[in-house]
């Protein structure tokens, strides 16, 4: 219930501060399960992915540990709304299984496949999270792109959030 609210109202308030485009929503539409790829330059990213497909299934984020520590209604709200916390550098099994098991069940997770933001907006080197959850959940990989008008998002800017066209995990 807690999610639905929050990402209600955050789709409301992002519409008027952001000009948000989307382009390929209809790819992810009818998907039992999949696993969403994106770019990530902007702490700003994972809002603007969930908002994106605000009329499908609830969807799971994969998170840095750190934002758990910045406040306890900060880390209530986000597990209260389905993020995981990832250790990430440490082969965080735990995490990772609580994501499978959650794109299993149907629905969409959000991984960022490089596991950290871009500081230069250049694509970095990929890390193995996203295609494990998608292999273990038998999902697809949904390639994403966050494009800002100026690089990094600004008010009252263009932000398009393309989807791509899903890929079995058996490729």
């Amino acid at each position: 219930m807690i999610y639905w609210i929050a990402a209600s109202v955050v789709w409301v308030v992002f519409r008027i501060v952001f000009r948000i485009r989307v382009v390929g929503r209809d790819k992810i539409r009818g998907l039992h399960s999949y696993v969403l790829c994106p770019n990530h330059v902007s702490a700003a990213d994972p809002v603007f992915i969930v908002i994106s497909r605000l009329a499908e299934s609830k969807m799971t984020v994969m998170a840095k540990e750190e934002l758990f520590e910045i406040h306890p209604f900060i880390s209530w709200f986000f597990r209260s709304v389905g993020v995981i916390p990832v250790h990430r550098g440490k082969g965080d099994t735990s995490a990772v299984d609580q994501c499978i098991q959650k794109v299993r069940s149907g629905g969409g997770a959000l991984i960022f496949p490089e596991g950290t933001r871009s500081l230069t907006g250049q694509p970095g080197k990929i890390k193995s999270g996203a295609f494990v959850v998608a292999a273990a959940a038998n999902a697809s990989l949904v390639p994403c792109r966050i494009l800002y008008a100026e690089g990094h998002p600004r008010l009252f800017r263009r932000v398009t959030v393309v989807f791509g066209d899903p890929m079995p995990c058996s490729q």
